[in-house]
């Protein structure tokens, strides 16, 4: 989809990597600029999976000739991705000006967690920080239980990577029909909290709380994971009421009175210790097999290998397993593509050559 666009990439961690990785799986041709001291970069590996699909050129932005080299590779470039504190491009010179100055189409992003501007701007942080002061993370626990996410998910990669290859994109777009870039603020804590908006769409109907519990997703027993006796757990949510009525029936509850009320919320407690109860007599795969070819909304929780083995899954060939390490397809597809094989991931410095190369013929008159 984006054969032609070319992105570069200055090392960094996490969200950075990720948004590069997903331009380069959509096709751009994604050059990172690693940093020539191993012992400094932020990931020790050799070879890391969010830089498959890239080149790789090695430079120390310490060196003012490396530097001379890093602003002529932006200065090819139709983006860029830099993950540092908000200042620290502008000091090794190559800040937005400077590089929108040999480059006016130039979509410069920039990739934090609090964001350009403001009192945190300067201020470490991480993930976790990000979403539980935006909000994001409020919802994340039942009431009475500390608030737990799934580690970068909803920060890092929902409210971070994603926003940034999002802004990049719009702005790509605007660059190629009037050749005029733009600098794109991609700050977690405003990614994480827009994705809040999809709950706090319901407060119209009366179904939204800001209390932890009381809301339509957060509260109810139908909304909820539930252990199984052989330690595994398996997820509910049937929210609408005619696939609430067949998890019911499958479970020999249709008659029940309490049952029966889905959204009394006064009930939600007693009937979420009723079904943890039904729940942990049997296995996960007991249940797996009860609801299969159903529309009950039942899922089984599995890890990620075995979601590797998962039928749907496998169907659809979601994981993926190089040298012995998972990695996940790249989504969403597209009616002109026909499959998907992992490409290798470079190693530190390994297009080093060929790049400069590249960058001499293109001084040459």
């Amino acid at each position: 989809m984006l054969e032609g666009i070319r992105i570069i990439e200055i090392e960094g961690l996490g969200p950075g990597p990720f948004a590069a990785m997903t331009f380069a799986d959509l096709g751009a041709d994604v050059v990172t600029i690693h940093r020539k001291d191993v012992a400094g970069a932020p990931v020790a590996a050799e070879r890391n999976l969010l830089d498959r699909g890239k080149r790789s050129i090695a430079l120390d932005l310490k060196d003012p000739e490396d530097i001379v080299t890093a602003r002529s590779l932006i200065a090819s470039a139709d983006g860029l991705i830099e993950g540092f504190r908000p200042g620290v491009m502008e000091r090794l010179g190559l800040g937005p000006d400077e590089c929108r100055a040999d480059n006016p189409a130039l979509v410069y992003g920039r990739m934090t967690g609090w964001g350009q501007e403001g009192p945190l701007a300067q201020r470490a942080g991480h993930d976790l920080n990000y979403i539980s002061l935006s909000g994001a993370l409020w919802y994340a626990s039942p009431p009475g239980e500390a608030p737990v996410t799934p580690p970068t998910l909803v920060g890092d990669i929902g409210g971070g990577a994603l926003y940034l290859v999002i802004g990049m994109l719009a702005a790509l777009l605007r660059a190629k029909s009037t050749g005029e870039g733009e600098v794109v603020d991609a700050a977690i804590v405003d990614g994480s909290a827009h994705m809040m908006n999809l709950l706090m769409s319901l407060s119209a109907s009366g179904v939204f709380s800001l209390r932890r519990g009381g809301s339509l997703l957060d509260g109810p027993h139908w909304s909820r994971t539930y252990r199984t006796s052989d330690g595994g757990f398996v997820s509910v949510q049937c929210l609408e009421p005619k696939f609430y009525g067949q998890f019911l029936d499958r479970l020999g509850l249709a008659d029940d009175p309490e049952f029966v009320r889905q959204f009394d919320q006064t009930l939600w407690p007693t009937l979420q210790e009723r079904l943890s109860t039904i729940f942990v007599r049997e296995t996960r795969t007991h249940w797996t097999e009860l609801f299969r070819d159903t529309d009950c909304c039942v899922a089984p929780v599995l890890d990620p290998g075995e979601a590797a083995g998962d039928p749907h899954l496998a169907s659809r060939s979601v994981w993926h397993a190089t040298d012995g390490h998972l990695q996940a397809a790249p989504a969403p597809r597209f009616s002109s593509s026909s499959g998907w094989t992992p490409r290798p991931s470079p190693a530190r410095g390994e297009h080093t050559a060929e790049i400069l190369a590249e960058l001499e013929r293109l001084r040459s008159p």
